[in-house]
């Protein structure tokens, strides 16, 4: 290799670090190198503190954006990131020969056809849900994010196909959520529900009929009734302005019939989950799993499979399903690891029953029971 083209890879590799910075841990953990120090916790506890509180008070709110009250502060991303990409060893790269491309074919016919409520897994974190004769799409994400990113679910069908939503609901600002070629698709009137700020953003989409809710905020119409929640996560679109600039956190979805969705969006693992499931009856809890390893660097952003049948457990939900696998990988674990290991822990909980194994391009038929059928 000579000197001029070492210089362009290595510039190469930064640029795409710098990117990535935008999808990864805002604040990191050193690494480990014991198992004690692996088990140590990565969030801050409550003690007791009520998640309502914390709200109330605006503890994550500051000047000029947001802060996680429930994670964890630590400087130097850039170079840990450089650390994971350059210098760690990845345990699971021979894994990666069987990492399965699945096109992702939806017949939509039997879903509009469908008189009660379902929801449909599209790819990476995006589902469809039906509400009776209404649609809502959550992180609408159609095509790759990076072109050094592949994609493994591929849409076998023009996006126009999928039932026109009323309401877009977005959980936070990272680029694998907030896709604007995805977003553009959309006719610019149609409803959009996110988290305090990304004003610009939707301002340059034209999209102005938007609902921005804070941490307990709700949108109800008299049909279908939205609430925002906290979350242990973070946001970023651009590492030169730096993180946090607009909110992130998960949804409750009070449909028509009365079934409740819970949608996780991106989190790490903290002990507000049992509130959260004292406070609301859940049918079907939708978790995000995936970009979990290294835990040294993934922990205080995502959880892994164990940390999220603890959450499941704790929220007290009836049933629970997967996204944010298959599509991307942005973490070490092969894109297709999430569900089989999350069943594996779900196994050892005895709770195997109460998983959906939802596919990409998979939907699950609700009724007004809380049963379920794909």
């Amino acid at each position: 290799m000579t000197r001029r083209e070492f210089i362009k890879k290595s510039l190469r590799t930064s640029l795409q670090s710098l990117s990535l910075l935008s999808l990864m841990p805002n604040y990191t953990l050193s690494a480990v190198s014991s198992e004690t120090e692996l088990e140590s916790l990565h969030y801050k506890p409550l003690n007791g503190r009520s998640l309502r509180d914390i709200a109330r008070a605006k503890e994550h709110h500051q000047p000029g954006g947001f802060v996680n009250p429930v994670g964890l502060g630590r400087d130097g991303r850039f170079w840990e990131v450089m650390k994971w990409k350059l210098f760690s060893q990845n345990k699971f790269k021979k894994y990666y020969r069987d990492e399965p491309v699945n096109p992702v074919k939806i017949d939509w016919e039997p879903i509009r056809a469908h008189g009660g409520s379902s929801i449909t897994f599209l790819k990476h974190a995006s589902v469809l849900i039906k509400d009776v004769d209404r649609y809502l799409i959550v992180d609408p994400v159609f095509s790759e994010i990076f072109w050094f990113i592949k994609d493994f679910t591929p849409l076998a069908f023009d996006p126009r196909e999928i039932p026109r939503p009323q309401h877009i609901l977005i959980t936070h600002g990272h680029y694998d959520h907030l896709d604007i070629p995805s977003l553009s698709r959309f006719d610019r009137n149609t409803h959009v529900i996110s988290p305090i700020g990304y004003n610009q953003i939707f301002e340059d989409l034209s999209m102005k009929n938007r609902t921005r809710l804070d941490w307990f905020d709700s949108f109800d119409d008299g049909r279908m009734k939205i609430t925002f929640l906290p979350c242990n996560h973070w946001t970023m679109r651009n590492p030169i302005i730096g993180p946090n600039r607009s909110l992130w956190g998960s949804y409750l979805i009070r449909l028509r019939s009365g079934y409740t969705i819970y949608l996780s969006g991106d989190t790490a693992y903290f002990d507000g989950f049992e509130q959260l499931g004292q406070q609301f009856k859940i049918n079907l809890a939708v978790f995000n799993v995936g970009a979990y390893e290294p835990r040294w660097f993934m922990a205080q952003s995502h959880t892994d499979p164990r940390e999220t049948v603890q959450a499941f457990k704790e929220l007290n939900a009836e049933k629970m399903m997967i996204t944010h696998w298959g599509t991307f990988r942005l973490g070490n674990e092969p894109v297709h690891y999430p569900p089989l290991q999350v069943k594996d822990e779900l196994t050892k909980k005895g709770l195997l029953d109460k998983y959906v194994d939802l596919k990409h391009g998979e939907t699950l038929y609700l009724d007004t029971h809380g049963a379920v059928s794909v």
